[in-house]
């Protein structure tokens, strides 16, 4: 499950490290969902995302399988991964 300090978590690291933006792969209401997280702001590239940053794009519901991180901004025609398939676990205990 991904409960809200997760999701808050995962944009905060993104401000922290602005340079970097994170793919997350995750399932939403049982289906396959990639969100993109850039410097604080979430948006899911498989269903659609609210027009407010403040409605979050991860559900307490959704289950995150891994974490890419991608070189920013990030260019889906060529994207330039920097680590790829970290288990949420993992990432979240770097910081």
């Amino acid at each position: 499950m991904c409960d809200a300090t997760i999701a808050a978590k995962l944009e905060n690291y993104t401000l922290q490290h602005p340079q970097e933006v994170l793919l997350v792969h995750a399932h939403i209401e049982d289906e396959p969902d990639q969100v993109v997280i850039f410097r604080g702001f979430s948006s899911s590239l498989m269903r659609p995302t609210a027009f407010d940053p403040e409605t979050p794009v991860l559900p307490t519901s959704a289950v995150i399988s891994q974490i890419d991180r991608l070189q920013g901004p990030y260019q889906p025609q060529s994207p330039q991964y920097l680590e790829r398939a970290i288990p949420i676990a993992d990432f979240i205990s770097r910081f």
